[in-house]
């Protein structure tokens, strides 16, 4: 007996000893994985380090321009495309060229299939905008990173992180003193200003992601960002929020690297107020040729033999072209057939690619379903004149994009004369088809019998009425022309040359 208890208390003590010394070896690997950890994160953080000045020794290699003249080179990938964002590029050009001589302008863009005169013609031809000096422009060859087409998930991020990397190609071809994104591309502030040094400014037409979008996602709301299969799928959507949420705080934190921003309208403040917490934040109305317009002689209806609804935008799916087509359809079942007969809609746009004339050939489709086909005008990239000759002898403006951030467009129209019909979220709502003097300027919308019923209105309206809506409108819009942008922009971005004094 006494054996067996010794025998059982040398195995104890054998377990012991054995337990101690795997203790003791599990503490020596621990110990040595701690410190091959350790030796990595040092020697890793040493080549970031090796990696960031190469960076900056490369940056500082980089091209610049001409000693004697502060340079200003504006992002803007889509300069050629015809829109209202092109006309702020090319009417703050314009206005830094007039109040500062030493300044030189360039243009980081991709339209690479067409030349510099081509570009400046369209500018010209499109907006009746020439530039007072010549600009230069820096062709990229990666734009197609930033289109969607490439990503049918995770969208935003892809496109932003493609953003970044088209601003890696601009930064190597080009260093300027002042950065100037006019189209939204928040993940190339940190870039320009923590690798280019360059000073950053921002000009934010639109968020990439608001609370509204977050909304539509949590509330299951089928939209052109948010497909019906996740709308309808709770798993789905859940997992878009969560996805949205993360890029939200990615993008309150690039949107923080600009030194002055700008925005176009009071909506768009205030969702980029609230992301980015930006202490220079200002609100600086598109440039609209209002002077233009408003020298277009107002047509009486009765001497109109057509009664045209124009519609003045890019064939973009935000734009939701489908709802005009739609309302068309409603307007013409709720109107006299005598009446019907005489209503036309000019879709006047630009077009910019491949996919976007494949959805200008499926509403073709989708009207001709309708019964509406023979009712409907396309005018792809119609030049200036033309518009102006459509907007002068039409009736009534149609614009039906929801939380549209301003509207060019809509104020165009409103200061040739058309009674606008706009959708009632936006610019439209807090800045535009606003009264004015006690006095209604326009109307709003929101879905197909809305704008169905609106129309309708407008059409039954006898001229006295139609006419008191014009000349209220024309009055309202002289807040958003050309000379007012000028004065807004240049006080507003006035720090970023105050930060870089000319010679």
């Amino acid at each position: 007996m006494t054996n067996i208890i010794t025998n059982f208390l040398e195995s104890i003590v054998e377990l012991v000893n054995l337990t101690s010394q795997m203790m003791s070896l599990a503490l020596r690997v621990w110990s040595l994985g701690i410190t091959i950890i350790l030796q990595l994160l040092v020697v890793l953080a040493g080549c970031l380090c090796i990696c960031w000045f190469l960076i900056k020794l490369a940056v500082l290699m980089i091209r610049r321009g001409e000693k004697g003249y502060k340079h200003v080179a504006f992002f803007h990938p889509y300069c050629n495309a015809g829109g209202g964002g092109e006309r702020v590029l090319w009417c703050a050009i314009r206005a830094i060229q007039r109040k500062y001589p030493k300044v030189k302008c360039y243009i980081y863009t991709g339209d690479t299939d067409a030349t510099p005169q081509e570009i400046l013609q369209k500018a010209q031809q499109r907006f009746n905008i020439t530039l007072p000096r010549p600009v230069e422009f820096i062709f990229l060859n990666f734009r197609t990173l930033v289109e969607a087409k490439h990503y049918p998930m995770l969208t935003l991020l892809m496109q932003s992180l493609g953003s970044l990397l088209l601003g890696g190609e601009a930064l190597s071809k080009f260093r300027p003193d002042i950065y100037f994104d006019t189209m939204g591309y928040a993940f190339t502030y940190p870039l320009f200003r923590y690798v280019g040094g360059c000073t950053v400014g921002s000009y934010t037409h639109y968020p990439t992601i608001s609370t509204d979008m977050l909304g539509r996602v949590a509330n299951r709301v089928e939209a052109h960002n948010n497909s019906g299969v996740i709308a309808q799928n709770v798993v789905f959507s859940t997992l878009k929020l969560g996805y949205y949420y993360l890029f939200t705080l990615l993008y309150s934190i690039v949107g923080q690297s600009a030194h002055v921003v700008l925005v176009n309208s009071s909506w768009t403040h205030g969702h980029i107020t609230a992301l980015w917490g930006h202490s220079s934040t200002h609100i600086v109305y598109p440039p609209c040729d209002t002077e233009k317009f408003k020298s277009l002689s107002l047509i009486s209806d009765s001497e109109k033999n057509v009664k045209s609804i124009i519609s003045v935008g890019q064939f973009r799916p935000e734009k939701d072209h489908l709802l005009q087509l739609k309302s068309l359809q409603r307007l013409c079942e709720i109107i006299p057939s005598s009446l019907s007969e005489k209503v036309q809609l000019v879709l006047i746009g630009g077009c910019r690619n491949e996919q976007d004339q494949q959805r200008v050939d499926n509403l073709k489709n989708i009207a001709s379903e309708l019964g509406i086909g023979d009712k409907i005008l396309w005018k792809l990239n119609a030049p200036f004149t033309e518009l102006l000759d459509y907007v002068q002898t039409g009736t009534i403006g149609l614009h039906t994009m929801w939380n549209e951030h301003f509207g060019i467009c809509v104020v165009e129209c409103m200061a040739g004369g058309l009674i606008m019909v706009a959708h009632d979220s936006g610019g439209p709502q807090m800045d535009i088809v606003i009264d004015y003097e006690g006095q209604q300027t326009g109307y709003r919308a929101t879905d197909v019998e809305s704008y169905a019923h609106a129309m309708k209105t407008i059409l039954e309206n006898s001229d006295e009425e139609r006419e008191l809506i014009r000349r209220a409108a024309r009055a309202s819009v002289d807040r958003f022309s050309d000379t007012e942008f000028e004065l807004s922009f240049l006080n507003a971005s006035e720090q970023l040359f105050s930060d870089n004094p000319i010679p």
